[in-house]
């Protein structure tokens, strides 16, 4: 479920489709954070694949945005109510426990780059 009720399937990886998506979406860095990842909900540990994969999606996202760029844990029954107010949905072929993001769309700025404060 999203606004728009886009869902779009990927076969490739979470870092490789971030990665991609990262390239051409521009993110906003006039708000708090430009990313958040799902996290396990309080008293819960996140799994070793876990960390793994949120590392990757860290990596990825960095490499075209920015070392600047804020990407925040969000619970995970908080995340899935912030995934309905999303524009879409895209799936890819990860399997790594909590390889799920939610990015926050932009501006390109007038140099071609993100547009930032």
């Amino acid at each position: 479920q999203t606004t728009s009720g886009k869902h779009v399937i990927l076969t490739v990886s979470l870092p490789q489709a971030l990665a991609a998506i990262c390239s051409v979406l521009p993110l906003d860095f006039f708000e708090e954070r430009q990313a958040v990842y799902m996290a396990p909900q309080e008293g819960v540990e996140m799994p070793p694949a876990g960390v793994e994969v949120v590392s990757a999606l860290k990596g990825a996202i960095v490499e075209h945005c920015g070392d600047d760029t804020k990407i925040e844990p969000m619970e995970r029954f908080k995340f899935y109510d912030e995934a309905k107010t999303c524009f879409a949905v895209i799936q890819t072929m990860e399997r790594r426990p909590y390889g799920n993001v939610v990015l926050t769309k932009g501006c390109v700025g007038p140099d071609g780059n993100d547009l930032k404060p």
